[in-house]
């Protein structure tokens, strides 16, 4: 499971002036990832799915000023890094 350093890492980070709002970030990707998988995340966290909440962070953080009654931008590599663990209703 990333933690604050890799979300650090990741975005080019180096001050901890922000590892509040960022650590809110990170589990509002995970949570949001967990829901888009429509389970929880398995243990051990396997890379992709890490990949993907990385990639949620990063849109978090860029585009945290951002308002819009509907999502501007789909990300594809955030599905495709979670589509082979995502449970499908019938």
């Amino acid at each position: 499971m990333p933690d604050l350093f890799a979300v650090k890492d990741h975005l080019r980070i180096e001050s901890s002036d922000e590892d509040t709002l960022l650590q809110g970030y990170l589990d509002a990707a995970i949570a949001s990832v967990a829901d888009y998988l429509g389970q929880s995340l398995p243990d051990p966290v396997p890379s992709p799915v890490e990949a993907a909440i990385l990639l949620r962070v990063g849109d978090l953080y860029e585009h945290r000023e951002e308002q819009a009654e509907r999502p501007l931008i789909q990300n594809r590599t955030f599905e495709s890094l979670l589509s082979p663990y995502r449970l499908m209703g019938v």
